[in-house]
């Protein structure tokens, strides 16, 4: 059960205890994080599940594949940290890993 520090539009962090196996919008809503929208329940149409990773954490998880890409990068508060919750599955080698909740645009 990996651990993951999420940081919250208040600028507000946490530590949280995630189960392996689900994605990490799953992870995030499951413990309160109302801050995440997830409007199409994790099907990668829509980016209202975006976070930021922080440090290395972009590199390490590997580059976003070409549907998240696409819809990631069409909203404007996009960076070159943007994944899609959805499209990251929490594994035990996630440990430590950094995110901060982006503002959702619906």
């Amino acid at each position: 059960m990996p651990t993951i520090l999420v940081t919250d539009l208040a600028g507000e962090s946490s530590p949280v205890d995630v189960d392996s196996g689900q994605s990490l919008m799953e992870a995030l809503r499951d413990n309160g994080f109302d801050d995440i929208e997830a409007i199409c329940g994790g099907c990668c149409s829509c980016a209202s599940c975006h976070v930021y990773l922080k440090g290395d954490w972009f590199e390490r998880l590997g580059p976003r594949g070409e549907d998240e890409d696409m819809l990631v990068s069409s909203v404007d508060a996009f960076r070159d940290n943007s994944r899609l919750s959805c499209q990251i599955q929490v594994t035990e080698e996630l440990e430590g890993l950094q995110i901060q909740i982006a503002e959702q645009e619906c």
